[in-house]
């Protein structure tokens, strides 16, 4: 199946391996180097996606190289004519200070405020943004790469480390999987093939937090086979991460928003850690697919979780994100409702709803319910041997089911809106009295069941009980901000504007700006809290609100 969201021409040319050899200037916002591409086959042209490169010579090109125009979503093609014979090409090129898949932070918006700070986020269609490269996750590659950091700072890749600033990744990955920060990172081992990075100032509280990496990772491998990655490491970003966080190979990106302090937001790193084989093992090979990635992971998650914590919170925390899905497909037009979404002309982004996520999960939770977990778990495991280091797409996933469950009919799930009138029902006996034990995910159902008109006075009355505004919990801090946007509770708008400027993670940006243009006073307030939070956010999230506020 093409992918409407690359150039390349793989079927022709193919990237088979990258060498990258990078050097990153702080002062300039730029990385500064070189790419050679090695190609299997390789044929008369070679096109690669770029996004604001400035491409200063190519080696290996029969007449040099044509940039094409840019597309808003795409970039600009770079195509290249081959010599024959040809089996790599070396592109020397710059990336822009604005480059989407790259954030530089200032010292004084890292934890420590002694470095700067470098980290990317190619999902989806951003490694383009800093690698010449044929960004398409249909078109899997092996890197290595050699990365000059100014001294005293430590350079990190989705590889393994050869040696200082050197790296190589050994199994084939999408180009969305090609990571890289630079910063003042500090280690500490949780286990021998597990650990944390992180600023000296937050890394022995990541550590505890997610101290339970390692059974993590063997509860995973009991269900769905080894860990074929080597290392699994996680690197605790600055708050202005967009996402919470990110499966790079071998070094997980998380957000610090999940350090909560009691481990309740750990769920995060099952999330992360499954998608070691649903997402990173298997691959969607479009954009279109990509619940392939996210459904089978948070399926994979919720298996994970009831291993390590039991069932009961895992159905907590599944019954929770099923009622988020079905609220949010009430806002989603019929066609982004479906797991295998036409996103022609639209940037992928857009696809990142609950969809592919929960609705996939229960799809799955479907089909575990319907043949009993032990047939659907060895299912499970031969999809994830078949198609291992593949990238694949609904039909290839519809024709190995058939090939166990022969006469299953999963055409409604794929190509309807809406959830099938055979969709479980996961089901949770919450308590309606709240009290201080309670984990996270209990306040903010207790929160989010709380009347829609409750008044400010009201919200009063609960801040002085249980001090919401000043809570350090970052999902429960969201919720709350959220009603006290609805409330017009002032008391909150300190708070709100702190929580704004220092935190850039889109799930929670994205409802609170959207909650505060419902109204002119709103509006104005959101416009005069974005003057000074933009310079801080993730160019992904600052495309988002851009949109809210236009």
């Amino acid at each position: 199946m093409p992918d409407i969201h690359s150039y390349s021409n793989p079927q022709e040319s193919r990237v088979r391996h990258v060498e990258l050899d990078l050097a990153v200037s702080f002062a300039e916002k730029k990385l500064r180097g070189a790419a050679t591409l090695f190609l299997e086959p390789a044929g008369k042209t070679l096109v690669l996606d770029t996004r604001d490169l400035n491409i200063q010579r190519v080696n290996g090109a029969t007449t040099g190289f044509t940039l094409g125009p840019r597309d808003k979503f795409l970039g600009s093609p770079l195509t290249i004519e081959l010599a024959p014979g040809t089996r790599s090409v070396m592109v020397e090129y710059e990336t822009s200070p604005e480059a989407s898949g790259l954030q530089w932070l200032e010292p004084p918006q890292t934890a420590g405020k002694r470095h700067p700070l470098l980290f990317s986020q190619s999902q989806a269609i951003h490694a383009r943004s800093w690698i010449p490269i044929q960004d398409s996750p249909g078109v899997r590659v092996t890197y290595s790469a050699r990365i000059h950091a100014p001294v005293p700072l430590t350079a990190l890749m989705s590889a393994h480390i050869v040696r200082p600033g050197h790296f190589h990744l050994p199994q084939p990955v999408p180009p969305y999987l090609i990571a890289l920060a630079v910063g003042d990172l500090q280690f500490q081992a949780i286990s021998k093939r597990c650990g944390i990075w992180a600023d000296p100032t937050v890394v022995k509280d990541a550590a505890r937090e997610f101290e339970d990496v390692e059974k993590m990772v063997q509860a995973a491998e009991g269900l769905y086979g080894p860990y074929r990655w080597g290392r699994y490491d996680l690197l605790v970003l600055p708050p202005s991460f967009p996402f919470g966080g990110m499966e790079n190979p071998c070094l997980t990106f998380a957000t610090p928003t999940v350090i909560a302090g009691d481990r309740s937001l750990v769920s995060l790193v099952a999330h992360e850690l499954a998608h070691s084989w649903s997402g990173n093992l298997v691959t969607n090979a479009t954009w279109r697919d990509f619940w392939l990635n996210e459904g089978f992971t948070t399926y994979i998650e919720r298996r994970i979780q009831e291993a390590i914590y039991g069932r009961r919170r895992s159905e907590m925390e599944f019954a929770i994100e099923q009622g988020e899905l079905e609220k949010e497909m009430k806002e989603l037009p019929p066609g982004d409702q479906k797991l295998a979404i036409d996103l022609t002309g639209r940037d992928p982004d857009d696809g990142m709803t609950q969809v592919p996520y929960v609705k996939g999960a229960l799809l799955l939770r479907k089909l575990e319910e319907k043949y009993g977990r032990a047939k659907f778990d060895a299912w499970l495991r031969s999809y994830f041997d078949k198609f291992a280091f593949q990238s694949i797409t609904s039909e290839q996933f519809v024709e190995h089911l058939h090939a166990t469950f022969t006469e299953e009919n999963v055409d409604g799930w794929l190509h309807q809106p809406g959830l099938p009138p055979d969709a479980p029902r996961v089901t949770y006996d919450f308590e309606t009295a709240p009290r201080r034990t309670w984990a996270t995910q209990e306040w903010l159902h207790w929160m989010r069941e709380l009347p829609a008109n409750i008044s400010a006075a009201q919200m009063g009355s609960l801040d002085r009980e249980w001090d919401f505004t000043h809570t350090g919990n970052s999902e429960i801090a969201a919720q709350w901000l959220l009603m006290a946007i609805r409330a017009n509770y002032e008391p909150a708008w300190p708070r709100l504007e702190q929580f704004l400027i220092t935190v850039g993670r889109r799930k929670f940006v994205k409802p609170l700006f959207d909650e505060m243009v419902k109204t002119p006073e709103g509006k104005a307030r959101a416009q005069a809290i974005y003057k000074k939070a933009r310079p801080g956010y993730h160019p992904i999230t600052q495309a988002t609100v851009d949109g809210i506020l236009k």
